[in-house]
């Protein structure tokens, strides 16, 4: 069955596709276009259309882009091959299936359209059930894409974050730190740090369970996350122990950050296992000017929260 002889069946709605992929066609035949926007739309695809390489390039420069891509080979200025070529060029990801459509069919073109980039190449005329056929082998390609990308992305989350509050690990806020002190050190601003200790956190271990303390550190990690700003970075230090990195923050904007986070802490008792605890916290604040070691600015924070701990606990003190 050819384009044409299966034009009176494109009403029929074919929902068996589960992945919601969007489809790019660039056709400049305009019923050929037509044709197979048809299909598309009753087999659920979403579909954007050009007329011809040049737009079709102008649609994949878009943030949200068509993840299948049906380019037909011969059209006026950028062909279909050299779509794929400048596809491939830069090497975007995710990964986009591409379908280069072709009345060529000897050998030597096949070649030329595989070496292009396309991963297959129908000819025309074609089937309607062997077109949808193509497109769900693109589909289960995107698909196992999408869950190398999820894998992925869960080891490079589990690598850098902490497991039970979900901020930044020690490991990570270090790093994070370091890069902020060489950023400061360029546009000779300052960086400002906080060290925050939970007040008498072992006697709400030992008073309602570990399970409990768990949830008093994730609420706490919260808190700060609620009052500091979108940009500053929240990390796990150790134990009860939390670092805040504040870019572009003076010593004056660190003690105001300080007391922010010190406040959130007292404000309300936090709900643990049906208990309602109390809890405050002790917060060391500095800022680093041009040319301090990571080093020297965790021990004065260092320095300063122990000073807070030692004056009475819930307190802010600033070095």
């Amino acid at each position: 069955m050819t384009l044409d002889a299966a034009l009176p069946n494109c009403n029929l709605l074919e929902s068996s596709e589960s992945r919601n992929c969007g489809v790019l066609v660039a056709e400049d035949d305009p019923m050929f276009r037509t044709i197979l926007k048809r299909w598309l739309e009753t087999w659920g695809y979403p579909v954007t259309v050009a007329e011809d390489g040049e737009q079709a390039w102008a649609i994949l420069q878009q943030e949200a882009q068509p993840e299948l891509l049906i380019l037909d080979w011969v059209m006026p200025g950028v062909d279909g091959a050299e779509l794929c070529h400048r596809i491939r060029a830069r090497q975007r990801a995710p990964y986009q299936y591409i379908l280069l459509v072709t009345a060529k069919d000897n050998t030597d073109d096949v070649v030329a359209g595989l070496d292009a980039g396309a991963d297959d190449y129908p000819t025309k005329p074609f089937e309607r059930n062997e077109l949808r056929a193509r497109l769900r082998v693109g589909k289960r390609i995107l698909t196992l894409q999408d869950g190398l990308i999820r894998a992925r992305e869960d080891l490079r989350f589990q690598a850098t974050h902490d497991a039970l509050t979900g901020i930044w690990n020690r490991r990570a806020v270090f790093d994070l730190l370091q890069r902020e002190l060489e950023r400061a050190t360029r546009s000779l601003s300052a960086t400002g740090l906080l060290m925050l200790d939970l007040d008498h956190f072992k006697e709400v271990n030992d008073t309602y369970g570990h399970l409990a303390g768990d949830a008093v550190l994730r609420e706490a990690a919260a808190r700060v996350i609620q009052v500091v700003r979108s940009y500053d970075l929240v990390g796990r230090h150790g134990g009860e122990e939390f670092l805040v990195v504040l870019p572009g923050c003076d010593s004056n904007q660190a003690l105001q950050s300080a007391e922010r986070v010190r406040a959130a802490i007292e404000a309300t008792p936090i709900i643990a296992d049906r208990f309602a605890i109390r809890v405050t916290v002790s917060v060391g604040a500095t800022s680093a000017t041009s040319g301090t070691s990571q080093k020297e600015l965790l021990g004065i924070a260092d320095a300063a929260l122990y000073q807070a701990k030692k004056a009475g606990r819930n307190r802010t003190v600033l070095l």
